[in-house]
């Protein structure tokens, strides 16, 4: 399985005959085997020139950038060996057709509730008081099959999404990592800065897998296609951010692996520190690599190639081939 590298040091990225070469601003230096390399995220300031971006086009290796403070910032994307004009053509054509499109966004806020419910419904039967915050987001979840537009959709996925941050404080139960409220650009607390650092992640890692795909990720339904580089990948997040981010940071969290001092305060946010977030990615490495046994495939599959399927699944539903239905954990 090809790994991804992450990159949280300043220096310089370089080809290196037939390999990749990262020395950092202390003279310490690194090689990084393009065969088994999939992606690498840069954290770090890096120099990178015109030769190592050809290197890595011809090896389909994908480039994400963060800024200063772990949020991202953009993707080198090498040129899209298995992108379709067909498929680029019957994303638009699901797009423009309000119905359709509709539909699949429901799908994928539904996805997204059922993994909500079943990270809730986990907690809950170990100890911690959920029930009210269950039956809340039970009686909303209603409302989004009789949403008529994505908008009204999203407001109804922003209140469910409200009442399951509620539930954080119950099932972290630290004084050191209170939620009190959602805040982004910058996160208030330390909670929110792991929230957005992992969903952050989380959008990359499955842009990386849309790259394998015939699929195109300027266009998703959930999230309005405009401007913005990227949207499909958001919307497929959504589906996977409750069973992989939010579950790390409870048992990162839970476990005392994550602390007060692993943050920092600056710009009048609060950020993780390089040590902090090295914990945090390795761990989401270790949940990506856990295999869980798929019942439509008919053996285990990993995290990651949960994603996979995901994005294969949309292009069946696309193409026609069979309606699409969102992941939903069974633990």
């Amino acid at each position: 399985m090809k790994k991804t590298i992450y990159i949280f040091s300043n220096g310089e990225l370089k080809r290196k005959q037939n390999t990749i070469f990262f020395e950092n601003e202390e003279g310490g230096k690194k090689y990084v085997p393009v065969e088994n390399t999939c992606e690498m995220m840069i954290f770090g300031e890096v120099s990178i020139n015109k030769k190592l971006l050809d290197f890595l086009s011809q090896k389909e290796i994908i480039l994400h950038f963060f800024n200063y403070y772990g949020y991202y910032s953009g993707s080198f994307y090498p040129r899209e060996h298995y992108n379709s004009g067909y498929m680029i053509l019957k994303q638009a054509e699901f797009y423009l057709d309000k119905e359709r499109r509709l539909e699949l966004a429901k799908a994928f806020v539904e996805g997204a509730v059922a993994n909500i419910e079943k990270v809730l419904g986990y907690y809950n039967s170990r100890g911690a008081s959920l029930g009210c915050v269950l039956d809340s987001i039970s009686n909303l979840k209603e409302g989004i099959g009789k949403s008529n537009s994505t908008d009204e959709l999203m407001a109804f996925e922003g209140n469910i999404r409200g009442f399951y941050y509620q539930s954080f404080d119950e099932i972290i139960k630290s004084e050191e990592f209170s939620f009190d409220s959602r805040t982004k650009r910058p996160p208030q607390n330390r909670l929110n800065a792991l929230i957005s650092f992992g969903n952050s992640i989380l959008y990359t890692i499955v842009l990386s897998e849309i790259y394998k795909t015939h699929l195109d990720p300027r266009i998703g339904y959930l999230h309005t296609t405009n401007f913005r580089r990227f949207t499909l990948n958001l919307d497929i997040a959504e589906i996977f951010k409750p069973i992989i981010v939010d579950r790390i940071i409870f048992s990162l969290l839970n476990k005392g692996m994550l602390k007060s001092n692993h943050f920092e305060e600056k710009l009048k946010g609060i950020y993780l520190k390089e040590k902090g977030r090295t914990i945090f990615v390795e761990e989401l490495e270790n949940r990506l690599k856990t295999t869980i046994k798929h019942s439509s495939v008919g053996k285990d599959v990993s995290y990651r190639r949960l994603i996979r399927l995901e994005l294969y699944k949309l292009e069946k539903h696309l193409m026609g081939e069979k309606d699409y239905q969102p992941f939903v954990a069974r633990w």
